[in-house]
C-alpha cells in the first residue's frame, strides 16, 4: 500500500504537478501490487542551496512483480523552480515499454510537461495492443508543443510534449497521461513473462533509454550547482536512471 502522508513538497507545488502526482500514485495503487524500493541512503529526501534559493528534493520509489522500480520525484527551488519526475522500469522478464513523464515550472507557469509510453525492444515500436489501445485515446491539440532534444529518438510516437498555455490544456495534459498509466498498468497487471533469449534485448534497451536520458544536461547543471559534480552523477546514474544489472 502507498504511505498515506503526502511529501510536504507536494503541497508547495504548482496545482498541475500535485494533480500529476496523485494520478500516478492513484493508478499504481488501483492496478499494481506495491512494495517498497530502497533507494542509496539519505537519496530519498535531500536538501541543498541553488541560487540563493532553498532546493528540496522528495523521492518515492516503489516495485511489483512486473517493475523493477517506479519512481516519483518531486522537486522544488524556492518560488523559482518545480518539478516532477517519473519513471517505471520494467524487469527485463517483461516486455512492456518505459512509462516517463516530467513537468517543469516556475513562478506559476508550467514551461515544459511531457509523457511518454517508450518502447525498449530492437525495432524501438510499442507491442501491438499498446498502439491499438493509444490509437484509441482522443488527440486533444495543444497550442505550444515543443520539440524533442537532440538524444530524444527514445520516445514514442505517440509522445506528448507542450507548453500548456491554459488551465484547459493543463487538464488535457493530465488527462492523457491518466490515459497512459491507465493502459500502461492494466497491460503489465496481465503480462505474461518473455523467453530467456528475449530478456536480454529488452535490458539493452532499458539500458540505452537510461544512457540517452542521462545526457539531459539541463538537469544535471541544476544538480552540479546545488550539490556539486560527483554528487550530481551520483544521483543521475543511481537515483534518476540506475542502470539495471545484467543477469
Amino acid at each position: 500500500m502507498l504511505e498515506t502522508s503526502k511529501p510536504s513538497v507536494r503541497e508547495q507545488q504548482h496545482p498541475l504537478i500535485r494533480q500529476l502526482a496523485d494520478c500516478i500514485e492513484s493508478n499504481w495503487q488501483r492496478y499494481l501490487d506495491l512494495s517498497p524500493y530502497e533507494l542509496p541512503a539519505e537519496m530519498g529526501y535531500v536538501e541543498g542551496r541553488l541560487e540563493g534559493e532553498k532546493l528540496i528534493i522528495e523521492n518515492r520509489c516503489y516495485q511489483t512483480p512486473q517493475f523493477r522500480k517506479m519512481h516519483l520525484e518531486l522537486a522544488k527551488v524556492g518560488n523559482m523552480l518545480d518539478i516532477l519526475h517519473c519513471v517505471m522500469f520494467p524487469r527485463p522478464e517483461y516486455e512492456l515499454p518505459m512509462f516517463g513523464c516530467d513537468l517543469v515550472g516556475g513562478r506559476g507557469q508550467i514551461s515544459a510537461a511531457i509523457a511518454d509510453l517508450s518502447p525498449v525492444n530492437a525495432e524501438r515500436i510499442l507491442p501491438d495492443a499498446y498502439r491499438h489501445a493509444l490509437q484509441a485515446l482522443p488527440t486533444p491539440q495543444f497550442s505550444q508543443p515543443r520539440e524533442l532534444p537532440a538524444w530524444g529518438e527514445i520516445f514514442s510516437e505517440f509522445c506528448l510534449f507542450i507548453r500548456p498555455s491554459n488551465l484547459e490544456e493543463e487538464s488535457q495534459f493530465l488527462s492523457k497521461a491518466d490515459e497512459f498509466l491507465r493502459i500502461h498498468c492494466t497491460h503489465a497487471a496481465k503480462a505474461s513473462p518473455v523467453p530467456v533469449e528475449k530478456q536480454s534485448e529488452l535490458l539493452a534497451g532499458q539500458h540505452y533509454y537510461c544512457a540517452q536520458q542521462q545526457k539531459n544536461d539541463k538537469t544535471r547543471r541544476v544538480l552540479e550547482k546545488a550539490f556539486g559534480s560527483d554528487w550530481a552523477e551520483l544521483y543521475m546514474t543511481c537515483v534518476l536512471f540506475d542502470l539495471p544489472i545484467p543477469q
